[in-house]
């Protein structure tokens, strides 16, 4: 893909994101196209049904979170990269609330957005987990999964407005927990 295409189709995802995220299935594609600064043609280039550019956001916004770990463990020691990791997490899950109502549409047309989403996340989480027990700061004996569960319960509780500050203080919490009995 040419470069300018590959910043076009970013520029698509991040404006996609936007406006399903505020505005759901009631986005306007014009809009979309306008607010990335390409016309609707380049977006039906790209992405030909509102389907697969809402698929398209949401893997790109996992793929994004799930990157990010790798990133942050370049940066910090594990059990910060790991808590930091958790705010970017929750912060996705939140978006993927906005988007909700349009994922919906999605699956109603018979794709599967979320085929990938477990095998990225547990590798995501996999990888700031084994840092963390390698560098003694985390427990060794954690099922990522589990630790995803528990990232989705700490959002369903805290996801009214005005809860954010809650759910930082249960990521400190669960963050405790995987460092009990660490090294």
């Amino acid at each position: 893909m040419r470069a300018d295409a590959r910043r076009n189709r970013e520029r698509l995802l991040d404006a996609a994101v936007r406006a399903f995220s505020e505005r759901g299935l009631d986005a306007s594609l014009e809009a979309i196209a306008r607010d990335a600064g390409v016309g609707i043609g380049t977006l039906y280039r790209h992405f030909p049904t509102r389907e697969a550019l809402v698929e398209a956001a949401y893997r790109n916004e996992l793929a994004r979170v799930c990157d990010s770990a790798t990133e942050l463990l370049d940066q910090f020691p594990p059990d910060q990269a790991m808590r930091l990791w958790m705010d970017r997490f929750i912060d996705y899950l939140t978006t993927k609330e906005g988007m909700a109502e349009a994922l919906k549409a999605v699956i109603a047309s018979g794709a599967d957005p979320f085929a990938e989403s477990l095998d990225r996340l547990s590798t995501a989480i996999s990888t700031l987990l084994d840092a963390g027990a390698k560098a003694g700061a985390l427990r060794s004996d954690i099922d990522p999964l589990d630790v995803g569960f528990a990232l989705g319960g700490i959002l369903l509780i805290t996801s009214d407005e005005g809860q954010r500050d809650r759910a930082g203080r249960m990521l400190d919490l669960l963050l405790d927990g995987l460092r009990y009995r660490a090294g």
